[in-house]
């Protein structure tokens, strides 16, 4: 709300109409054209971005049937979609209906709201929550900022409007929570891996119901590394941006000391910011999905991580050529979307071979 008014206070309604497209824009272009590089038109469809009316739409029961939740994937967990494939196997293994949703097309408004347009924030959010009404039970939410700006902006207003609450939204994590005793047995291959935890504890209970399913995965050692956790994820620190890189090297460098395999996060974000370091430090970056879903023996590829350690717009791109030119991307367009999207996300910079302004390779020295 402070930034809202003082967006208010400095800029005309406008400008900052104008500043919440762009950056709309910018997050759809970097969803839709990065999530294309990676995923085939099934996996798309999976995760509720339907491109051919002959695949299942992101649901798991028949039409004209009620799932148990809606599961929100946000926006920006579709440019590292091998964490929200895995989130679905296990509710598969579940055995819960869901129907997907998220994408451009279902925004919280959380953007707009960010350039002080509270008219068109509303309007994009309530348009997504009336889409969202529609599971027996609930709405499970993965994205921490979507969660927020449903749960403590939209919903309450739409309370006071029409009198009632469209539905209740549950942290994928806190939902897992409540099922915890199910997947327990469901636990059977041993990860042996001595790891810590990226944590962000801004959406109470999340992390130390994250902890204690690390504890659940036979042959987890989890380390303290004694680090501030700090915000709702990464980018919620994007206004302190020395702030942020300084909490990222003191992390990064007491998980080198303390000998870890593996620096584990939750969300997206995070990992987003942190996984090429893994090209330059003695231990791997991954999401805390990898760790659970290989001790139920499930796997997709990150190739995201895989992309984005590359630290080469045209190497990234010629990787992903096929895909592509099959999803009619312009070259050129998924250059400017990679560079911008993907190697310029990188609060901390890389310790070797990085990337410059251009989106050319560079060198930089060792510290």
């Amino acid at each position: 709300m402070a930034r809202v008014a003082l967006a208010k206070h400095s800029s005309e309604l406008r400008n900052r109409r104008k500043q919440g497209v762009e950056n709309f824009r910018l997050v759809a272009d970097g969803v839709n054209v990065l999530a294309r590089m990676q995923l085939d038109e099934s996996e798309l469809a999976r995760l509720g971005q339907q491109l051919n009316e002959r695949l299942q739409n992101g649901s798991t029961v028949k039409a004209g049937e009620r799932p148990d939740f809606v599961f929100y994937t946000g926006c920006n967990v579709l440019k590292t979609p091998h964490m929200a494939l895995i989130a679905l196997d296990i509710m598969d293994a579940l055995g819960v209906t869901y129907r997907v949703m998220g994408g451009p097309t279902h925004c919280c408004g959380v953007i707009q709201l960010r350039t002080g347009d509270t008219e068109v924030s509303g309007r994009v959010a309530t348009s997504s929550l009336d889409k969202l009404a529609e599971g027996k039970t609930g709405v499970i939410s993965w994205c921490a900022s979507c969660h927020v700006q449903f749960t403590e902006t939209t919903i309450p207003t739409i309370e006071k409007v029409r009198g009632s609450r469209p539905f209740e939204m549950t942290p994928f994590m806190l939902f897992l929570k409540t099922k915890f005793e199910d997947l327990r047995p469901m636990l059977k291959n041993p990860v042996p891996m001595r790891i810590a935890l990226h944590r962000h504890p801004g959406v109470k209970g999340v992390v130390e119901a994250g902890t204690e399913l690390l504890r659940m995965v036979p042959g987890i050692e989890i380390v303290d590394l004694y680090q501030p956790a700090v915000g709702l994820m990464s980018n919620s620190l994007n206004a302190l941006p020395d702030y942020k890189r300084g909490l990222q090297l003191a992390e990064l460098e007491a998980a080198a000391a303390a000998g870890v395999d593996a620096l584990v996060a939750i969300y997206h974000v995070d990992h987003r910011e942190l996984c090429a370091h893994e090209r330059d430090w003695p231990f791997r970056i991954i999401n805390i999905f990898d760790i659970v879903g290989a001790s139920m023996g499930l796997h997709h590829d990150d190739h995201f991580k895989r992309l984005k350690i590359m630290q080469d717009a045209d190497a990234i791109v010629a990787d992903c050529k096929d895909m592509i030119s099959a999803y009619g991307i312009e070259p050129a367009f998924a250059r400017e979307v990679v560079i911008k999207a993907m190697l310029k996300e990188q609060p901390l910079p890389l310790r070797g071979r990085t990337v410059d302004g251009s989106g050319s390779a560079a060198y930089i020295a060792r510290p």
